[in-house]
């Protein structure tokens, strides 16, 4: 099938625009199948700026932070190997959550934003935790922060710091990823980064309250309809979680995990997958895959954290491969949006838009030197024309 019958497949069923790209209307526009290479909405990548950074035309970027050194115009010193992040409101500005990927002292800092964009705080949310990977915002606005190691906790987070950070361990102890609340059917969905790992959903018994409820596992035999069975023993477990419940799906490595439009869109690592969980009528499709291309090279490998943008279009980040964060659009083309050059030995993470989608935030968490304790770790924002 040729990519413009592909795009033109695509086009007629995002039709009613992003608003309606959800439930039936998702499984339409990917029936010609996964994403295929295709021309940026934003156009090409233009040289670098002074910043390393590949941008299209009418975009600009500048570093925010830098591990281990203050944060401009405060006292507080930015977190060694910055992860998962999240944008969250704060009066009239914004705050960006960043994890420290780190053992012990791992935990959250955050730098707040007045309307113009300049930098007039920066603090921890969390301490004492460890290697802090990703995670995912809630509707009441706190940030879920997911510890990545087999006993690994998620603790909810104020952005503003000024609530202390609560374990919540109802939602597992496994080695958690990252985590995306689905306000519709009031669940919260977690990745599980291990080789033969599982994805979850978590049904608070209260929406808002995590404090407790009920851990699910997915089950099924591949891509198509798919079921939700309980996690017997999701705290304390001589059994890890994802060996509990016979007929669980294994997915290789687990990584971000996003909620946009009725879907759940997961990515695994190793097999450069992006899933995606259509909520409503509870079926899994693959959004992209490398393997799937047929149309021209596959430009995204490495998959990792993804957002998304309000138009609906996905913005996956690459760890390692050439350092891309690619563009998966409504139309179902996949496409670079920015590089990062001279940071060859480390991975993007964090992505995250400010609440009026005009500034995209993530971290090359080794940055330049490579250094696997992410002391060379550099956080950037990217502001121009998203669209809306």
């Amino acid at each position: 099938m040729s990519l413009d019958r592909r795009m033109f497949l695509r086009a007629t069923a995002v039709a009613g625009g992003a608003a309606a790209f959800s439930g039936a209307l998702w499984h339409q526009a990917f029936a010609a199948g996964p994403a295929q290479p295709g021309p940026s909405p934003y156009g090409p990548l233009q040289a670098a700026d002074a910043n390393g950074l590949q941008l299209p035309e009418g975009f600009t970027s500048r570093i925010v932070a830098r591990s281990l050194q203050r944060v401009e115009g405060t006292r507080h010193t930015w977190h060694p190997a910055p992860d998962g992040g999240a944008c969250f409101p704060d009066g009239d500005g914004w705050i960006y959550v960043s994890n420290s990927e780190v053992p012990l002292v791992g935990g959250v800092s955050a730098i707040r934003f007045d309307a113009s964009g300049k930098i007039t705080s920066a603090y921890r949310t969390l301490n004492g935790t460890t290697l802090n990977c990703a995670g995912g915002a809630t509707p009441w606005n706190t940030w879920l922060s997911c510890e990545e190691h087999d006993l690994g906790l998620v603790w909810e987070t104020d952005p503003r710091g000024q609530q202390k950070a609560v374990a919540r361990p109802a939602m597992g102890r496994f080695k958690h990823e990252a985590a995306a609340a689905d306000p519709e059917r009031k669940v919260v969905y977690l990745t599980e980064d291990q080789s033969d790992g599982c994805f979850y959903r978590f049904r608070p018994r209260t929406w808002g309250d995590l404090s407790s409820g009920t851990l699910e596992v997915l089950v099924g035999n591949g891509t198509g309809p798919v079921e939700w069975a309980k996690v017997p023993s999701p705290n304390i477990w001589l059994t890890p979680t994802r060996e509990q419940v016979a007929g669980a799906m294994r997915f290789r490595g687990g990584e971000g995990c996003h909620y946009t439009h009725g879907v759940c869109y997961f990515t695994t690592k190793g097999d450069n997958r992006v899933w995606a969980y259509d909520a409503a009528a509870e079926q899994l499709d693959i959004a992209y895959a490398p393997d799937l291309v047929t149309e021209g090279e596959a430009p995204l490998r490495g998959v990792d954290n993804v957002t998304a943008d309000a138009a609906g279009d996905l913005f996956v980040a690459e760890d390692g491969d050439n350092m891309e964060i690619n563009l998966i659009t409504t139309d179902g083309i996949v496409t670079p949006f920015l590089r990062i050059l001279g940071h060859d030995e480390s991975e993007i993470t964090g992505p995250a838009f400010s609440p009026d989608g005009s500034r995209l935030y993530f971290s090359s968490q080794r940055g330049k030197s490579g250094f696997i304790a992410g002391t060379d770790g550099y956080t950037f924002e990217v502001t121009g024309p998203f669209r809306h």
